[in-house]
This record gives structure tokens, sequence and C-alpha cells, in this order.
């Protein structure tokens, strides 16, 4: 039975952000953007049909908070105040539709590029792995406070734009999550080693951003409940760090899994040939709600309102975010809620990506 606390279109509110629904646009590569990580026009636009298209919560594509962790040559950059005005475009443009504007900061890490970040990057530990297109270089404590201070200040300029809210981008391998896993930190000093060292520096961006726009700023993060790999992060030791961040007062944890190493196991799934329901990170959002007060959310692999409906009913999520499906449809949850679909028509073949990557945001498969 759906009751209003279930029902996914009943408004809620998500510590003090006032959403209409309970569904999530989760962060999406976009590289919309000038080379100096100022938002186009076309950005601009698509979060406003995006908001238009009644989601509740849209979470901006991967924003880099210092030069050294960008990932992209047109990604959106919050790492310094020349980017406050494109920051302030976005949040209005979400705000004018009656949607809600989260920033996701983050940093690439070990798996950025020199050719885009200017430098060798970094990681915690200088090792040659797969998910990284060199060996890295390790991060000296001075390194280590300065990327806290940037997230810290990309957090203050989020709110000052106009933001609703940030999320930490701790997963698919980005430099938060290198910090988590065993496989790709191996410090010997006070960020290293047991898991307490591994979330060291997790927990000092958190309070660092704590400090810049207050406990009363809503913080939320993306986290791996597994990175799929042998030798990384895994669910046991999610569990801890979900606690942790819990513990400190985020508002909201998104999970999710998978790293570019972790194969057919990554982020971005591809379809099972039966078609059927994937929703491949349920398992993992549930196990970890059972240990948290927080709202938590779960991405991937989610496609139709049944399934949505299903996994606030049975308590295994408390928000539903979505990617893929929104680059198809921007207007499936008004879709959904009118009930003129039952089910996103998107197949989760990955074309899309292919089309990001050459400056297009937009779903590659006809429509009959």
């Amino acid at each position: 039975m759906t009751t209003p606390e279930t029902n996914l279109f009943t408004p809620h509110t998500l510590q003090g952000i006032q959403l209409r629904n309970r569904f999530v646009r989760s962060a999406t590569l976009e590289a919309m953007c000038d080379l100096d990580g100022h938002p186009t026009a076309s950005l601009i636009d698509c979060y406003r049909q995006l908001a238009a298209g009644g989601c509740g919560l849209l979470v901006s594509g991967f924003t880099y908070v210092a030069q050294s962790g960008k990932l992209f040559p047109s990604g959106l950059g919050a790492a310094s105040d020349e980017h406050l005005a494109g920051l302030e475009k976005l949040a209005a443009a979400v705000h004018q539709e009656g949607g809600a504007f989260c920033l996701q900061l983050a940093h690439a890490g070990g798996q950025g590029s020199k050719r885009v970040c200017g430098q060798q990057p970094l990681a915690p530990s200088a090792i040659k792995l797969e998910q990284y297109s060199r060996e890295p270089q390790e991060m000296t404590p001075a390194d280590i406070e300065g990327v806290v201070a940037a997230f810290a200040a990309a957090a203050g300029r989020a709110k000052q734009a106009g933001c609703d809210a940030i999320q930490l981008h701790a997963a698919h391998g980005y430099l938060i999550n290198q910090f988590l896993s065993p496989l790709t930190n191996q410090r010997q000093d006070s960020y290293g080693g047991d898991l307490a060292g591994r979330s060291r520096f997790l927990l000092e961006i958190v309070s660092a951003i704590q400090q810049a726009a207050g406990n009363d700023f809503p913080l939320l993060v993306k986290l791996n409940g597994s990175d799929n790999l042998d030798g990384g992060l895994d669910i046991d030791e999610s569990i801890e760090v979900a606690k942790l961040l819990d513990a400190v007062g985020i508002a909201g944890i998104e999970i999710s899994s998978g790293t570019p190493a972790s194969g057919a196991r990554n982020p971005i799934r591809l379809a099972h040939e039966s078609g059927d329901e994937m929703a491949y990170n349920v398992v993992l959002s549930r196990t970890i709600k059972q240990h948290v007060s927080c709202p938590v959310i779960v991405v991937g692999g989610i496609r139709s309102l049944h399934v949505a409906t299903g996994l606030l009913r049975t308590s295994q999520a408390d928000y539903i975010s979505l990617s893929r499906p929104l680059i198809r449809e921007p207007d499936l949850p008004n879709k959904l809620q009118s009930g003129d679909s039952e089910k996103s028509t998107c197949i989760s073949c990955n074309g899309c990506l292919r089309a990001i990557l050459k400056g297009e945001l937009c779903c590659v498969v006809p429509y009959d």
C-alpha cells in the first residue's frame, strides 16, 4: 500500500530543502562549459528543461574545486570567484522552474590527466593502476591541506551562488574514493592504513565545508557501496564510512558503485540482454540504510515507476536517483506522475556517452 511517506510525488523536505517529489537527477557528465569552466547557454537551458520536467532535486555534473582536479576540458568549475556568475545562472534557471539545485563538488585525483589539469595528477599514492591513465603523484600533507581548503571554498561559493545544497563526489574512483579505497591508498601516514586513516581526508573535507558554509547548509555525499574491485572498498567498510558521515550530520548519502576499472560492474552498466529492470545498487542501498538515520538515495538502472515505488515502500531507499533516463526524457517525472508513462524508454545502451564526449548531451536512440 502506498502512503504519503512512500508516494514518489508527495512533496518532501530534505534538511530544509523543499522538494516537490522524491526524484533526484543524479550527477551526469555534460561537458557543456567553456574551457574556463563557465556554463554555456546550452547548459543553463538543459537545467531549465530538467527542472521543468518535474525532477525534485537536480545534482550538477562533476564540478571541479581546483585546477588540479579538473577532469574534462569543458567541465563545470567552482574553483574561483570567477565561477560565481555561472553558478548563479544555473541555480536561478532551476529555481525558475520550481526545482532545487545541488552542486556536486569533485576532484579527479589520479583519474585526471596532465593535458586537462596542467600537472601530473595527484592521488593518495603513486602507484600504477588500471583506473589511472598514468602513474599519479603522491600527495604531500600540503597538497592535502590545499585540496581540503579548495573543497571548503567551493562550498562557500555554491552557497553564495544560491545553490540549495552541495554533494561531495566520494565514488567512482575519484580522489575522495581513492583515499577511502585500500587498493588506491597505500599511504603509511595518518591518511592511510586502517579505515579510520583512509576516512580522514573525507571527514576533514566535511568539517571544513561545515565551517565555511555552516552546518545548516545541506551537504550530501555520493558514496560507493562497493568499488566492485578485488582489494577495493567493499560494503562492510562502506557501511562504516556511511555511519561516520551520518554521525557528523550530513543531509543524505547517494549510493552508487564501481570505478572505470570495474569491468561490467562499472558505474554506468549496460542493460541486461533480457531488458529486465537492473536496479543494480539496491542491495547496497538497502544494506547501508539499515545502519544510518540520514536519508539514502539510490542510483543505477531504475527505469520504472513500479520499481521506484517499491523501493520506497519497502524502505530500501528514501529517494530515487536517475541519470540516463533523464537524458532521453527530461520530463520523465512529469510523465510518470500524469500517468502518460509507466517506465522510461531508456535502454541503458550508453550511446549518450559517445554523444556527450562530442559535446552534445542527447540520446542517440531514435523514437518510434
